[in-house]
């Protein structure tokens, strides 16, 4: 299939390393140009150097804390300024901290609802304006499973990543004169090194082993098994696509059928 995003330029969230690194991958193969940010530029640099070798593309790498609004706004501008135009958002950033509700004090709260939503406001606002102006583009969230279905000892997930739906389906709507769709993509038990410490924290709140903790949670799949990064990122790279053009204000997730409720 022709995905018909050769030469497009796509900007990646958090991507050194699991979901993101993968999403950014599966772009670059399909001929994205791309650009990446990440916390960690010695992890980050290692993955454009990835990129650059194996799918020949032109990729930026710049380091940049998604909590901070002045370096969302710089990430944004300098891509702009590489590459002339940006066609492809993909907001990532990393997961919240695990924990019950009396774990978490206000600055735990209102870092979370930096990290998790307003990342994603800022992203938006500073990338809009310039889809608006060529009057296409594509832009997918990645959020997770738990915004379907509330997930035990995710309190802070629980919570402010469904702000994120709220808020891509109502700019969907506001964005959609423009040729611009907006949609969002929920992961279920993707092996990343995220899934592998909340399995860790599992693990030892039940004294029971890592693997004893991993077994319990593939069980709950009716596919038997985890999802591998990959597998998301092929979803983002057709909601990202020509072909996904009717597509837009949707919440799919990539769960391995895991998520039992009907919508």
């Amino acid at each position: 299939m022709n995905l018909g995003i050769s030469d497009k330029v796509a900007v990646i969230a958090a991507a050194s390393r699991g979901l993101g690194r993968a999403v950014a991958l599966r772009l670059a193969h399909e001929g994205a140009k791309i650009a990446i940010c990440a916390r960690d530029n010695a992890e980050l640099q290692k993955t454009a150097q990835e990129i650059r070798q194996t799918a020949k593309t032109d990729v930026l790498a710049l380091a940049a804390d998604l909590t901070q609004a002045h370096e969302i706004k710089n990430f944004i501008a300098q891509t702009i300024a590489h590459f002339k135009k940006i066609d492809i958002l993909v907001t990532n950033a990393g997961g919240p901290l695990p924990g019950k509700f009396f774990d978490f004090d206000d600055t735990a709260w209102e870092s979370t609802f930096q990290l998790t939503f307003l990342s994603v406001v800022r992203l938006c606002r500073e990338v809009i304006p310039q889809m608006q102006q060529q009057e296409w583009g594509r832009i997918i969230h990645i959020a997770s499973t738990s915004v379907k279905q509330p997930i035990d000892n995710l309190i802070l997930s629980n919570a402010l990543r469904l702000a994120v739906i709220g808020l891509a389906k109502s700019l969907a709507h506001e964005i959609a004169p423009y040729g611009i769709t907006m949609n969002t993509v929920c992961p279920g038990m993707i092996r990343t090194q995220r899934l592998e410490q909340l399995l860790q924290v599992g693990a030892q709140m039940q004294q029971i082993s890592f693997d004893e903790a991993l077994q319990q949670r593939t069980a709950q799949i009716p596919l038997g098994r985890l999802g591998r990064p990959e597998e998301l990122a092929d979803l983002i790279a057709f909601l990202a696509s020509e072909n996904a053009r009717y597509i837009t204000g949707t919440v799919i997730q990539a769960d391995g059928g895991l998520v039992k409720g009907v919508f």
